[in-house]
């Protein structure tokens, strides 16, 4: 993917409209991203539209190279007291091109992935937006660090709605968009998929 920041940028102004709409109880609900809630998940979504390449490291390095320390200490930093303060936070950052190491794909997937992570245990259904995920696919199934690679070895899957298939092994069907989460580690997109492989796949996601 070249860099199409306009399609990150549109991703993060849907989101922001669904933030908008909710109430502050719904910021406090559990997001599908182990132990954050929503307004967690927001957070780190500013952090990182923030982040630049030496700001990654210097981070990682201070928490001691743990990721999971290097994100709640941004999360932290991020979080306002209030929803209202986050969301224009939030809204600030959204044009931002500025991003941490890695390719430029990482980008797409995490507001993707993180937007999902926050409207699905709200049962917000995701806008109709004018992307494919077949790339994203593709780079997250040979992506160690992600553990993309280990979920998905051995499998096909078969985005039913955007008509692409990659890998090859057991067969794994649905939409693209749940292929992308379950590849990313959120088990919850499983009930939206069939096939000989799901239970290969189920078996790493809950391991």
């Amino acid at each position: 993917m070249k860099n199409d920041w306009q399609l990150v940028h549109q991703e993060r102004q849907a989101l922001a409209e669904d933030l908008a709409s909710l109430t502050d109880a719904q910021w406090s609900v559990a997001s599908s991203c182990v132990a954050w809630d929503v307004h967690d998940v927001v957070a780190h979504l500013i952090g990182s539209a923030g982040t630049t390449r030496r700001g990654f490291w210097v981070s990682l390095a201070r928490a001691g190279f743990d990721f999971d320390r290097a994100n709640a200490r941004e999360v932290a930093a991020e979080r306002a007291a209030t929803p209202a303060e986050t969301l224009r936070k939030y809204r600030a950052s959204m044009t931002s091109t500025t991003r941490p190491p890695g390719p430029f794909i990482t980008r797409l997937i995490e507001i993707v992935v993180h937007g999902e992570d926050i409207r699905r245990p709200l049962g917000i259904e995701r806008p109709v937006l004018n992307l494919t995920l077949e790339e994203a696919l593709i780079y997250l199934s040979g992506d160690r660090l992600s553990g993309g690679r280990r979920r998905l070895a051995g499998l096909e899957l078969t985005a039913t709605d955007e008509g692409f298939t990659i890998g090859s092994g057991q067969v794994v069907l649905g939409p693209a968009l749940s292929l992308l989460l379950v590849a990313s580690g959120r088990p919850a997109a499983l009930e939206n998929l069939q096939g000989p492989g799901l239970s290969l796949l189920q078996e790493r996601l809950n391991a």
